[in-house]
């Protein structure tokens, strides 16, 4: 029965900042729940590229074979094209090992040390054949974050050989989530906070010397206010510093002034922090986010709609997994 009620939203996103590798945006006009579902999403279920599969053929360093596998598929990888991409599981072009251009990537590594100093593996010495997919090379001293074309960079420690030791290997890089595995999450952070509503009571504030207004803004664990010199009124310098401590207003209340400041989180607004671990860029993790939850809502639909065309409400499963 239709109540004639809409629960349809429309969120709205302002970018405040964007990087290669950060970027905070708001969002608005929506609840927590998708705010929750968009971050969820990002850290476990936007697809990239891993090292999966490790071959050593050859290792006389001081780290052992699973040791140096380890290492490797915690190497982040370039995966903007992840998305086109086929899990192993799903490909039907290599007979489900894994192991064809469609759903994975082959990287070789050989390394000898012929010198008496030691020798630096890094992830610069891996070599692979789709120059698609490589490993990420951090610049972290530029302003721009990371620099996906550099070549002036060591790259990322695999192991240290000394003079005689060597390392060959063949290793191929798969799909997948951050569900599956950690190592393919493309977020290092994402957080996101409530946006705060901060009303001061400027009669009462009037009340107060210009010691106590000093002293009540000190009460602040973060730069929150400040009195402004000229002025002398305490005014809000950084709202989004506030952390949800209720200490300005504990100070207020201690102070015989309770009223003096209201705080209260916007149910509606939120402020998202990204970073990206470099796999893809932060705006295209984002994105991708996007696209994942909407193919989710899209499966929900279908799958009620067929429910509905089948005439079935509830099913026994329905009822047992909302009981649980």
């Amino acid at each position: 029965m239709d109540s004639g009620v809409s629960y349809q939203r429309f969120p709205k996103i302002r970018i405040r900042e964007m990087r290669d590798d950060f970027m905070k945006f708001e969002l608005r006009e929506t609840n927590a729940s998708m705010a929750n579902a968009l971050r969820r999403v990002m850290i476990a279920e936007v697809p990239t590229v891993s090292i999966d599969l490790v071959e050593i053929t050859v290792n006389s360093s001081v780290l052992n074979d699973e040791f140096i596998a380890h290492r490797l598929g915690l190497i982040p990888l370039t995966s903007a094209h992840a998305m086109d991409m086929r899990f192993s599981r799903d490909c039907d072009s290599c007979d489900g090992d894994g192991q064809c251009e469609y759903c994975s990537v082959e990287f070789h590594l050989a390394a000898k040390c012929e010198s008496d100093e030691t020798l630096d593996v890094t992830s610069a010495d891996l070599h692979s054949d789709d120059p698609r997919v490589a490993p990420v090379d951090w610049q972290r001293d530029t302003p721009e974050g990371f620099d996906l074309g550099a070549t002036d960079h060591k790259g990322i420690l695999i192991v240290k050989l000394r003079c005689g030791q060597e390392l060959q290997l063949r290793a191929i890089a798969r799909k997948g989530i951050g569900k599956d595995h950690a190592k393919w999450s493309p977020a290092a952070t994402v957080t996101f906070m409530y946006e705060p509503q901060i009303h001061i009571n400027e009669e009462m504030m009037e009340t107060l010397t210009l010691a106590e207004k000093q002293s009540w803004v000190e009460s602040s664990p973060t730069k929150m206010f400040e009195v402004d010199p000229e002025t002398e009124q305490v005014v809000v310098v950084d709202a989004e510093a506030y952390t949800y401590d209720d200490e300005v207003i504990k100070k207020a209340e201690a102070m015989g002034k309770p009223g003096l400041v209201e705080i209260y989180a916007k149910d509606d607004s939120f402020i998202f922090t990204v970073e990206s671990t470099g796999a893809i860029k932060a705006s295209q993790m984002v994105i991708n986010a996007i696209d994942v939850l909407r193919q989710k809502l899209d499966a929900v639909r279908l799958h009620d709609e067929s429910d509905s065309q089948l005439g079935g409400g509830f099913t026994e499963l329905d009822a047992h997994l909302v009981g649980s």
